[in-house]
């Protein structure tokens, strides 16, 4: 997939400017045991509360949870709630608010009122005005979006049709991200595809586009036969379509068609899930990350988001956590106990659309060199398998005296590294029957072989796979590394 530490560090050099509609999410939690004798309406006894920055505002914090700057500007009215979403987001550090002020208008707010008991909502009330903003408002946004652009290095437009991106501010934040070679993201919330024209990304969910487009959105192919005419419609580079549980498709101008399944999660609320997906999106396109790698990171995302209560943020960590599950086991989950175990592991993965990698040796003592190819190995897959020779194995391989370790030593140690998800221990001179077992999507290898050297390959092609050859470090290797310790005892 790519090495997450250095996407990390990538995120937190890069600057996103969030523009959109703000609101202030307000949860009142309870318990409903009876019915109000006034009127047939349950009531709820309130036990707890509490407020989040919503609509816009909440990408925002998901950009910022990311480890990115965020520029935010958005709109507010002169009241109480706008001092509450202003103090709120003074907390973020690594938010920039830039909040234009129409006194004219309430600053929207939503209060939803919770059954803790039955995790439903009962009913939500809100306070807004969903009108365009005034030619003076337009003005202001449009000022301050203009003075932030140089120092973005992506943009993103968050619409929930509550009034900050009328057709004229939407043309005049793009138009001016292009003529500086930003690119663009867009959440819609019109049907109309033409005010966002120009943009680089369009992230509608299954409903919308379907109301876009005027058509039934039932599978991958309706979508991309329906995104010919609205990529052409909105002059955009892709579209995509996220589809809740059904995951999310992406259509590229170039005929390419992206799917990423949606990753297991026990959904609690759903509620800013599209925001963590629109917010992931902007930061790892922003470092540079590629179209798939980006949508399985959204994908993941997601489901950590929806695992929550309320509006919720998903951090890097817990994103890492989502991506490399391993993270939180121990070096012996991480060992195959059997054919059966690693059948079940397998199996697990590829129902959930991973792409398994596999590479293979003895690993006698780990060195930088081995550690430099399991990371590059870790970065062409989801998830990496590696082949570990039994000892039996190694004697015949390397001679009496080797292995230096033993097997569980040396899988322990395998096992400990981040970039691996399974070792796998054969008893085989090759890891040819192991290969059969697994048939792996890559099967990855130092560069220092030709690709019909590496055992296996002709299997991992047969089955739609591919082989990668990657980077080794010169000058290292386990042998010279027993030799040199060997000379220096005697």
């Amino acid at each position: 997939m790519f090495d997450f530490d250095a996407l990390s560090k990538a995120i937190g050099r890069q600057t996103v400017l969030c523009v959109g509609d703000l609101m202030l999410d307000e949860f009142v939690y309870g318990e409903v045991s009876r019915i109000s004798p006034e009127a047939p309406a349950p009531v709820i006894a309130a036990r707890h509360s509490e407020i989040n920055v919503g609509g816009a505002g909440n990408v925002a914090r998901n950009i910022a949870a990311l480890g990115a700057k965020c520029i935010f500007v958005g709109l507010v009215g002169d009241d109480a709630a706008a001092k509450t979403l202003a103090a709120e987001l003074s907390k973020e550090k690594l938010i920039e608010p830039i909040l234009a002020v129409d006194k004219d208008r309430p600053t929207t707010r939503k209060v939803r009122f919770v059954s803790e008991h039955f995790s439903t909502h009962m009913l939500r009330a809100d306070w807004e005005l969903a009108a365009p903003a005034s030619e003076t408002t337009e003005r202001k946004l449009i000022d301050a979006v203009v003075k932030a652009l140089p120092r973005a290095d992506i943009v993103l437009l968050s619409d929930y049709a509550k009034g900050v991106l009328t057709a004229r501010v939407i043309r005049h934040v793009i138009d001016e991200a292009k003529k500086l070679g930003k690119r663009v993201i867009v959440d819609p919330k019109s049907a109309n595809l033409a005010i966002y024209r120009g943009a680089t990304l369009l992230t509608p969910n299954r409903k919308e586009f379907a109301e876009a487009t005027r058509r039934k959105i039932a599978s991958d192919s309706d979508i991309a036969d329906a995104s010919i005419e609205a990529l052409r419609t909105a002059d955009a580079e892709a579209v995509l379509v996220t589809q809740s549980e059904h995951g999310m498709t992406l259509a590229h101008r170039d005929g390419t068609l992206i799917h990423v399944p949606a990753q297991p999660a026990k959904v609690r609320d759903v509620s800013g899930a599209g925001d963590t997906v629109v917010a992931v999106l902007a930061v790892t396109l922003a470092a540079g990350v590629d179209w798939e790698n980006a949508l399985r990171c959204a994908a993941a995302a997601a489901a950590v988001a929806v695992s929550k209560p309320g509006t919720a943020t998903v951090s890097q960590d817990e994103l890492r956590r989502k991506i490399l599950p391993h993270a939180s086991l121990t070096a012996e989950e991480k060992i195959a106990s059997g054919d059966s175990d690693l059948d079940l592991r397998v199996k697990d993965w590829r129902s959930e659309g991973l792409r398994v990698g596999f590479t293979n040796g003895c690993f006698d003592i780990l060195h930088p060199g081995h550690v430099r190819v399991l990371t590059q190995a870790r970065a062409a897959c989801d998830r990496l398998i590696v082949g570990l020779n039994s000892d039996a194995s190694v004697r015949r391989l390397k001679g009496a005296d080797r292995p230096v370790q033993d097997e569980r030593a040396r899988a322990e140690v395998l096992a400990a590294l981040e970039a691996v998800d399974l070792v796998a221990i054969f008893a085989e001179d090759t890891p040819l029957k192991l290969i059969e077992r697994i048939k792996p999507s890559v099967l990855v290898k130092g560069g220092d072989y030709t690709r019909e050297q590496v055992v296996g390959h002709e299997i991992v092609t047969a089955n739609g796979g591919e082989v990668v050859l990657v980077d080794i470090l010169p000058g290292h290797s386990t042998t010279s590394l027993v030799k040199r310790a060997r000379d220096n005892k005697a």
